[in-house]
Protein backbone atom coordinates (compact mmCIF):
# COMPACT_ATOMS: atom_id res chain seq x y z
CA UNK A 1 0.00 0.00 0.00
CA UNK A 2 1.32 3.42 -0.96
CA UNK A 3 1.96 5.74 1.97
CA UNK A 4 0.27 8.77 0.44
CA UNK A 5 0.56 10.85 3.61
CA UNK A 6 4.33 10.73 3.21
CA UNK A 7 4.62 10.64 -0.57
CA UNK A 8 2.37 13.61 -1.43
CA UNK A 9 4.03 16.31 0.74
CA UNK A 10 7.54 15.02 -0.05
CA UNK A 11 6.84 14.82 -3.77
CA UNK A 12 5.04 18.16 -3.92
CA UNK A 13 8.07 19.79 -2.31
CA UNK A 14 10.12 18.43 -5.23
CA UNK A 15 7.55 19.73 -7.72
CA UNK A 16 7.55 23.22 -6.21
CA UNK A 17 11.34 23.43 -5.89
CA UNK A 18 12.65 26.41 -7.85
CA UNK A 19 14.58 24.83 -10.69
CA UNK A 20 15.24 25.42 -14.41
CA UNK A 21 11.86 24.16 -15.63
CA UNK A 22 9.87 26.15 -13.09
CA UNK A 23 11.92 29.21 -13.98
CA UNK A 24 10.95 28.67 -17.62
CA UNK A 25 7.28 28.52 -16.65
CA UNK A 26 7.66 31.81 -14.82
CA UNK A 27 9.36 33.43 -17.82
CA UNK A 28 6.77 32.13 -20.27
CA UNK A 29 3.98 33.23 -17.94
CA UNK A 30 5.45 36.73 -17.75
CA UNK A 31 5.80 37.02 -21.52
CA UNK A 32 2.70 35.33 -22.86
CA UNK A 33 0.41 34.37 -20.01
CA UNK A 34 -0.56 31.30 -17.98
CA UNK A 35 -2.20 29.41 -20.87
CA UNK A 36 0.90 29.77 -23.06
CA UNK A 37 3.22 28.67 -20.23
CA UNK A 38 1.02 25.65 -19.49
CA UNK A 39 0.98 24.61 -23.14
CA UNK A 40 4.77 24.94 -23.34
CA UNK A 41 5.17 22.87 -20.16
CA UNK A 42 3.54 19.90 -21.89
CA UNK A 43 7.02 19.33 -23.30
CA UNK A 44 8.30 18.84 -19.78
CA UNK A 45 5.44 16.51 -18.83
CA UNK A 46 5.96 14.30 -21.90
CA UNK A 47 9.64 13.92 -21.03
CA UNK A 48 8.75 13.06 -17.43
CA UNK A 49 6.29 10.40 -18.62
CA UNK A 50 9.09 8.82 -20.65
CA UNK A 51 11.52 8.89 -17.73
CA UNK A 52 8.89 7.39 -15.40
CA UNK A 53 8.35 4.50 -17.82
CA UNK A 54 12.11 3.98 -18.21
CA UNK A 55 12.57 4.01 -14.44
CA UNK A 56 9.71 1.55 -13.98
CA UNK A 57 11.42 -0.81 -16.40
CA UNK A 58 14.53 -0.65 -14.24
CA UNK A 59 16.69 1.30 -16.66
CA UNK A 60 16.46 4.46 -14.58
CA UNK A 61 18.14 2.76 -11.63
CA UNK A 62 20.88 1.49 -13.96
CA UNK A 63 21.44 4.97 -15.37
CA UNK A 64 21.53 6.57 -11.94
CA UNK A 65 24.20 4.06 -10.87
CA UNK A 66 26.40 4.76 -13.90
CA UNK A 67 28.88 7.52 -13.15
CA UNK A 68 29.79 7.85 -16.83
CA UNK A 69 26.20 8.28 -18.04
CA UNK A 70 25.38 10.61 -15.16
CA UNK A 71 28.41 12.77 -15.96
CA UNK A 72 27.58 12.84 -19.67
CA UNK A 73 23.96 13.85 -19.03
CA UNK A 74 24.88 16.55 -16.54
CA UNK A 75 27.53 18.08 -18.82
CA UNK A 76 25.09 18.28 -21.72
CA UNK A 77 22.41 19.63 -19.40
CA UNK A 78 24.71 22.21 -17.84
CA UNK A 79 25.88 23.49 -21.24
CA UNK A 80 22.28 23.84 -22.43
CA UNK A 81 21.17 25.68 -19.28
CA UNK A 82 24.10 28.09 -19.48
CA UNK A 83 23.45 28.70 -23.18
CA UNK A 84 19.77 29.32 -22.41
CA UNK A 85 20.73 31.71 -19.61
CA UNK A 86 23.04 33.70 -21.89
CA UNK A 87 20.30 33.85 -24.52
CA UNK A 88 17.81 35.17 -21.97
CA UNK A 89 20.27 37.79 -20.77
CA UNK A 90 21.10 39.01 -24.28
CA UNK A 91 17.46 39.09 -25.38
CA UNK A 92 16.54 41.37 -22.46
CA UNK A 93 17.60 44.38 -24.52
CA UNK A 94 14.93 43.66 -27.14
CA UNK A 95 12.04 43.14 -24.72
CA UNK A 96 9.46 45.90 -24.83
CA UNK A 97 6.66 46.39 -22.32
CA UNK A 98 4.08 46.69 -25.12
CA UNK A 99 5.27 43.40 -26.59
CA UNK A 100 4.68 41.18 -23.56
CA UNK A 101 2.00 39.13 -25.33
CA UNK A 102 3.64 39.06 -28.73
CA UNK A 103 7.34 38.38 -28.24
CA UNK A 104 9.24 36.30 -30.77
CA UNK A 105 9.03 33.12 -28.63
CA UNK A 106 6.70 30.67 -30.38
CA UNK A 107 4.76 27.85 -28.76
CA UNK A 108 7.06 25.30 -30.41
CA UNK A 109 10.21 27.08 -29.19
CA UNK A 110 8.87 27.24 -25.65
CA UNK A 111 7.69 23.60 -25.81
CA UNK A 112 11.12 22.50 -27.06
CA UNK A 113 12.95 24.46 -24.36
CA UNK A 114 10.83 22.86 -21.62
CA UNK A 115 11.43 19.38 -23.06
CA UNK A 116 15.19 19.85 -23.48
CA UNK A 117 15.64 21.27 -19.97
CA UNK A 118 13.69 18.36 -18.47
CA UNK A 119 15.56 15.74 -20.52
CA UNK A 120 18.99 17.20 -19.79
CA UNK A 121 18.54 17.38 -16.03
CA UNK A 122 20.01 14.26 -14.35
CA UNK A 123 18.05 15.00 -11.18
CA UNK A 124 14.87 13.84 -12.92
CA UNK A 125 16.37 10.39 -13.40
CA UNK A 126 17.39 10.25 -9.74
CA UNK A 127 13.93 11.31 -8.54
CA UNK A 128 12.11 8.60 -10.47
CA UNK A 129 14.76 5.91 -10.00
CA UNK A 130 15.55 6.47 -6.33
CA UNK A 131 12.57 8.28 -4.81
CA UNK A 132 9.65 6.37 -6.36
CA UNK A 133 10.81 2.83 -5.47
CA UNK A 134 10.59 3.68 -1.77
CA UNK A 135 6.80 3.79 -2.10
CA UNK A 136 6.30 0.85 -4.45
CA UNK A 137 4.99 -2.51 -3.26
CA UNK A 138 6.44 -5.56 -5.01
CA UNK A 139 3.03 -7.22 -5.02
CA UNK A 140 1.50 -4.37 -7.03
CA UNK A 141 4.59 -2.96 -8.73
CA UNK A 142 3.15 -1.69 -12.03
CA UNK A 143 -0.06 -0.44 -10.48
CA UNK A 144 1.84 1.45 -7.77
CA UNK A 145 4.31 2.95 -10.22
CA UNK A 146 1.48 4.13 -12.48
CA UNK A 147 -0.36 5.70 -9.53
CA UNK A 148 2.77 7.42 -8.26
CA UNK A 149 3.57 8.68 -11.75
CA UNK A 150 0.06 10.06 -12.21
CA UNK A 151 0.19 11.78 -8.81
CA UNK A 152 3.58 13.30 -9.62
CA UNK A 153 2.37 14.65 -12.96
CA UNK A 154 -0.75 16.18 -11.37
CA UNK A 155 1.35 17.94 -8.75
CA UNK A 156 3.81 19.03 -11.42
CA UNK A 157 0.94 20.64 -13.32
CA UNK A 158 -0.05 22.55 -10.17
CA UNK A 159 3.54 23.77 -9.84
CA UNK A 160 3.52 24.86 -13.50
CA UNK A 161 0.34 26.87 -12.99
CA UNK A 162 1.75 28.43 -9.82
CA UNK A 163 4.99 29.62 -11.43
CA UNK A 164 3.25 30.73 -14.62
CA UNK A 165 0.77 32.79 -12.58
CA UNK A 166 3.63 34.18 -10.49
CA UNK A 167 5.43 35.28 -13.64
CA UNK A 168 2.30 36.89 -15.06
CA UNK A 169 1.66 38.68 -11.78
CA UNK A 170 5.23 39.97 -11.72
CA UNK A 171 4.96 41.28 -15.28
CA UNK A 172 1.67 43.02 -14.50
CA UNK A 173 2.88 44.90 -11.45
CA UNK A 174 6.45 45.47 -12.61
CA UNK A 175 6.14 45.68 -16.39
CA UNK A 176 8.75 48.42 -16.56
CA UNK A 177 11.23 46.12 -14.85
CA UNK A 178 10.84 43.30 -17.39
CA UNK A 179 14.36 43.69 -18.90
CA UNK A 180 15.80 43.46 -15.38
CA UNK A 181 13.66 40.39 -14.66
CA UNK A 182 14.87 38.85 -17.93
CA UNK A 183 18.52 39.43 -17.05
CA UNK A 184 17.97 38.06 -13.54
CA UNK A 185 16.31 34.98 -15.04
CA UNK A 186 19.23 34.52 -17.43
CA UNK A 187 21.76 34.78 -14.61
CA UNK A 188 19.74 32.32 -12.52
CA UNK A 189 19.59 29.85 -15.41
CA UNK A 190 23.39 30.07 -15.76
CA UNK A 191 23.67 29.42 -12.02
CA UNK A 192 21.48 26.32 -12.36
CA UNK A 193 23.79 25.15 -15.14
CA UNK A 194 26.84 25.60 -12.92
CA UNK A 195 25.15 23.74 -10.05
CA UNK A 196 24.25 20.85 -12.35
CA UNK A 197 27.85 20.72 -13.59
CA UNK A 198 29.16 20.61 -10.02
CA UNK A 199 26.64 18.01 -8.78
CA UNK A 200 28.32 14.79 -7.61
CA UNK A 201 27.51 11.42 -9.19
CA UNK A 202 24.99 9.24 -7.32
CA UNK A 203 26.49 7.25 -4.47
CA UNK A 204 26.43 3.49 -4.67
CA UNK A 205 24.86 1.74 -1.75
Amino acid sequence: MIEWMIFIPACFALNLAFGPNNLLSMIHGAKRGVAFATGAALGRLLVFVSIIVISALGLGLLLSASAFVFTLVKIVGAIYLIWLGITLWRSARSVAVDDLDGHITTTFQAFRAEALVAASNPKAILIFAAFFPQFVSVDAYWENYAMLGAAFLCMELIAILFYAALGRLASTFAAGKLPTLQRLSGATMCLFGALVLLSPPPTRQ
